[in-house]
């Protein structure tokens, strides 16, 4: 006899391996839900189309709500929409966001 378990345990999300959340589906994605615990996380959109929050993961698997159009490493994610498949830890110990580069033509037209 099988018997399919139709309750999954909720992921705890880790940073740096310090647990820091309990994923459940309250909240959009994984950059909601950090938010939410006031965890800063580098953020531009909320469709995987700037890339502006890509994180490293150190343990552990996403779910895509939307594909992302950003090129990943196997080890990153895009929090803005992704959830936690599984229990993880992530690297947010980059302050500055290493991904977003401007040139210097668009310093000088932002700063005109």
């Amino acid at each position: 006899m099988t018997c399919n378990n139709p309750f999954k345990k909720a992921p705890i999300v880790s940073i740096n391996g310090q647990p820091v959340l309990l994923y459940t589906d309250n909240e959009a994605n994984l950059l909601e839900a950090l938010e939410l615990k006031q965890i800063e996380v580098f953020s531009e959109c909320r469709n995987g189309f700037c890339g502006s929050c890509k994180t490293k993961i150190n343990q552990g698997s996403v779910k895509y709500i939307n594909d992302p159009i950003v090129e990943l490493e196997a080890n990153e994610c895009l929090p803005c929409c992704c959830i936690p498949d599984s229990n993880l830890d992530l690297d947010l110990t980059v302050k500055k966001p290493a991904n977003l580069q401007m040139s210097k033509s668009t310093l000088e037209t932002c700063v005109d």
